[in-house]
């Protein structure tokens, strides 16, 4: 039986270094800052710490809002494919600089991908 990506990248540490990076690039992007305003970042890290690590198969008890209403006001101030691509991108920028293998990225990357209508509630 293969392991888990959560396992595969590095747990708890890695989760929490792509999670830490990610967000950095985020909120240095001119395209994506505008949907992070009066945002808390600490709390809005904390909670994609636990979604990551769920959905990378490390955890099976997220509890926290569906991807669907977690985005729900942002789709409504015009999030769109453009913003889930760079978001996307950014991920994979994160997971580069924190040398992940590039067989990891890409299953990661997928994952990501597999909730694009979810996100932009297509």
């Amino acid at each position: 039986m293969t392991s888990s990506l959560y396992t595969r990248i590095g747990g708890a540490a890695a989760v929490r270094a792509t999670v830490v990076k990610l967000y950095e690039k985020i909120l240095s992007d001119d395209l994506l800052i505008p949907f992070f305003e009066n945002t808390d970042v600490d709390r809005l890290r904390a909670s994609q710490i636990t979604f990551v690590t769920y959905a990378f198969g490390g955890a099976n008890n997220y509890t926290g809002r569906s991807i669907r209403n977690a985005h729900e006001k942002s789709v409504k101030n015009g999030l769109s494919d453009k913003h889930f691509d760079a978001v996307a991108g950014h991920l994979k920028s994160a997971m580069e600089e924190l040398n992940v293998p590039a067989d990891l990225i890409d299953e990661a990357l997928k994952i990501v991908g597999s909730t694009r209508n979810a996100v932009l509630n297509k």
